[in-house]
């Protein structure tokens, strides 16, 4: 048997009919070599662990292990209340608390077809996209070269959240936009389109697109997105009345008591010094007004306006494509979202955690430690609400020492984030080395030895 090396511009499918083509392992974060997929006792566990998390959610829910506040009552109360105007054909048009994009009508309508109460449906319905999610992260992360990390990490941070996870729409939304960028490299019009579902209900899920590879796959995802998501506005704008009524509520917010920008006047009012100020329910949630906040508020658009300057230049800058950019990009572009907006809702997290899970199921992300982070923060996040949010509410020096701790981690995590994903993309790709075998006997037909990763890449480099 002879071995030859083949330079640069061979690849694994171009050999000759008797040669069998080897590719040497890649560098840390490449995706040139998969690993085997996973064996069917790993599957097993991943699904047996999603059981076992989600009856610890159901047990939350319910109030059998109770978590500090009752949740449920803006499922009971608000939501119920939503659905009964919905029913008439209008938008809660005079409810401030409404600060939803049209889609979000939708969601709000859902339970109303399952024949349970309201609250059970509503649970039922967040069960449903919860396992629909898990089938396609554990489809994705079963597949040669793929990993069940990603799995895993639905497993373990979604029930982090405590009750909460479940008594708001957020998980439902959630899953649409972890479908949306699983199918997003083989199905880009139809990953697009899911995506421009997914903001049709809440904004976000469209910050998912940054990362789409150059080229006819960012044309045909950004095109599917804005055709559902325009088609979709239309019909429900001219079905019912006040759709775009919630843009009025969100220009007169004002900070969060558990944003980024809300830790200044935290410390303030733990050492007196922020008068004039108040901490009260506003637009559906806990708000600081008063001094300091318009400015914090400005400060907080410039913070996100500098971030989305950044992934714009990363984009033009990068150079390097793997298959895990896409994924790794999305989840930069959330956290830089997240961490810069002036109210940072404990269900936001499950965002977080979506698209950490998407990310792992990829070997070669660069994502990992972020990954982590997230399930710290998760945690913190659960701690601070709904175990002792009036802690927060009053700048106790416990609801400020777990407030900062979450929102210092999750400032952390963002900066590693796009440190890690600038560093992934930007050099030239690097060329593979490939050792060709050369077999004596019968002619052969050629086929990579391990083709995971490698279609995946194949596609990326169309």
């Amino acid at each position: 048997m002879v071995l030859a090396e083949d330079g640069p511009d061979d690849r694994a499918g171009s050999v000759g009919s008797s040669t069998v083509a080897l590719t040497a392992p890649p560098a840390e974060g490449a995706t040139g070599v998969s690993s085997p997929a996973p064996a069917r006792g790993a599957l097993w566990a991943v699904s047996a662990g999603w059981v076992v998390s989600r009856t610890l959610v159901v047990l939350m829910i319910t109030g059998v292990l109770k978590i500090g506040l009752d949740v449920t009552t803006d499922i009971s109360v608000i939501y119920h209340g939503w659905f009964q105007v919905l029913q008439t054909g209008t938008f809660p048009m005079d409810d401030v608390t409404w600060q939803y994009p049209p889609g979000a009508a939708l969601v709000i309508l859902l339970p109303g077809l399952l024949p349970w109460s309201y609250l059970v449906s509503f649970w039922v319905c967040c069960g449903i996209f919860d396992a629909a999610a898990m089938v396609l992260l554990v489809r994705s992360g079963a597949r040669r070269g793929r990993s069940l990390a990603g799995p895993w990490m639905w497993v373990v941070g979604v029930p982090l959240l405590g009750p909460t996870v479940y008594n708001r729409y957020d998980i439902l939304v959630t899953a649409i936009a972890v479908i949306g960028l699983l199918v997003l490299l083989r199905r880009p019009v139809l990953g697009g389109m899911l995506l421009g579902l997914g903001g049709l209900l809440k904004l976000w899920p469209l910050i998912a697109l940054a990362g789409t590879p150059r080229g006819r796959r960012t044309t045909r995802s950004w095109t599917g997105a804005l055709a559902a998501l325009s088609s979709l506005a239309f019909l429900i704008a001219a079905g019912m009345n006040g759709a775009f009524q919630f843009l009025t509520f969100q220009a007169d917010r004002g900070i969060e008591v558990e944003s980024v920008g809300a830790l200044p006047i935290h410390f303030a009012r733990l050492f007196g010094g922020w008068h004039g100020g108040q901490v009260l329910m506003n637009y559906g949630s806990v708000e600081m007004v008063g001094p300091w906040v318009s400015v914090i508020s400005k400060v907080a658009l410039g913070g996100t306006l500098v971030g989305f300057g950044w992934l714009l230049y990363w984009r033009l800058r990068a150079r390097r494509w793997q298959a895990s950019t896409t994924y790794d990009a999305a989840l930069a572009a959330l956290l830089i979202f997240t961490a810069t907006s002036r109210v940072i809702s404990p269900q936001y997290m499950v965002w977080l955690v979506g698209l950490a899970a998407v990310c792992l199921t990829v070997r070669g992300t660069s994502q990992r430690p972020v990954a982590v982070m997230i399930l710290i923060t998760t945690l913190l996040t659960t701690l601070e609400f709904p175990m002792n949010f009036s802690d927060t509410v009053t700048s106790h020096p416990l609801g400020v020492a777990t407030i900062t701790a979450r929102n210092l981690l999750l400032v952390a995590a963002t900066v590693v984030s796009c440190r890690r994903l600038w560093l992934s993309t930007r050099g030239e790709r690097p060329e593979p080395t490939a050792v060709t075998a050369v077999l004596p006997g019968p002619e052969q037909s050629a086929y990579p030895v391990r083709p995971g990763i490698a279609y995946e890449q194949s596609l990326l480099d169309d």
